[in-house]
């Protein structure tokens, strides 16, 4: 059984998904993840996914990216 669960709901985001929800594209996505003191990256194995909340927030206190 899968479950289709709406992108704002999600606690964690693929870059795919994060780049659909925000707008910005995933290599600037992954551009700005690839900083070691980046807070929004959540590293499972070798696969990263993106806190939404956390990416919210960061994308809040930004003026341009």
């Amino acid at each position: 059984m899968r479950y289709e669960i709406p992108i704002w709901k999600k606690s964690n985001l693929t870059y795919e998904e994060a780049a659909v929800y925000t707008g910005i594209g995933i290599n600037k996505l992954r551009e700005i993840a690839a900083d070691e003191d980046c807070e929004f990256v959540l590293c499972i194995g070798s696969r990263k996914l993106l806190k939404r909340r956390k990416l919210d927030e960061y994308i809040d206190g930004m003026y341009s990216i």
